[in-house]
């Protein structure tokens, strides 16, 4: 038997196995008095309980109450925890699925638009003006090549042609580099590569301006895909 305020804490279990004596007590009680024919030693378990019961000071009923709550808000707060924590990382996991297909998609679309550009560029090549177009001269001045070259090269891709031809050559259609022999406009090394498009090369900038588009568009797909390969590189 407990005695007076010494009990300080009490478990739940206890409480719950005195709470179901006490009841049981009560039960058998009530069946004897009605002529039930349940043994003694049986009533006086029971009643051992119900005296458990009735030894706990009120005070420390309470407590045990308040422990048995308190240890139910715990587990349920427990739960609530590992539920959030489990929605949140699918919800993480959704997000990253869905930026992950937008940025496939974003770049499939760029590289469609990409493709689709240097096709036109070069069907646009194959309708430009033709070399032997042009009337062949003993000289010709910047302002003229720079005609023909608005004739032969896009009008979307002039601008990157040109920025080319002004940092290898300045426009000159007969500039050699002293130290390796690159010639003409572009550059070439060495100059004959330009023969696949006309035996003048070293003298007629059409055919100077010819092989420079071709070899923009096949080893680069552009002049402007060669232009930005130039400024990271200082060379194409």
């Amino acid at each position: 038997m407990l005695e007076g305020n010494r009990v300080s804490r009490i478990s739940v279990r206890g409480f719950a196995v005195a709470s179901a004596t006490a009841v049981t007590a009560v039960g058998s009680v009530v069946g004897v008095a009605s002529g039930s024919t349940a043994q003694n030693n049986d009533a006086e378990a029971t009643a051992t309980g119900a005296t458990l019961l009735a030894d706990i000071p009120a005070g420390q009923q309470a407590q045990v109450q308040t422990a048995s709550l308190t240890q139910q808000a715990d587990a349920q707060a427990i739960q609530a925890d590992a539920s959030a924590k489990k929605d949140a990382e699918e919800a993480a996991r959704k997000a990253a699925a869905e930026t992950a297909i937008a940025k496939q998609e974003a770049a499939k679309k760029a590289a469609e638009a990409a493709a689709k550009e240097r096709a036109e560029t070069k069907a646009a090549a194959s309708r430009s003006k033709d070399v032997a177009d042009f009337p062949v001269a003993s000289s010709y001045s910047i302002a003229q090549i720079q005609a023909m070259a608005r004739q032969l090269v896009p009008s979307g891709q002039f601008q990157c042609f040109s920025n080319i031809v002004d940092h290898e050559s300045d426009w000159n259609y007969k500039a050699v580099n002293p130290s390796s022999g690159a010639y003409g406009m572009f550059q070439a090394l060495p100059g004959s590569k330009m023969s696949s498009v006309g035996a003048d090369w070293r003298t007629n900038p059409a055919t100077q301006i010819k092989w420079g588009l071709n070899y923009m568009n096949e080893r680069y797909g552009s002049p402007c895909d060669a232009w930005s390969f130039w400024q990271a590189n200082h060379w194409y």
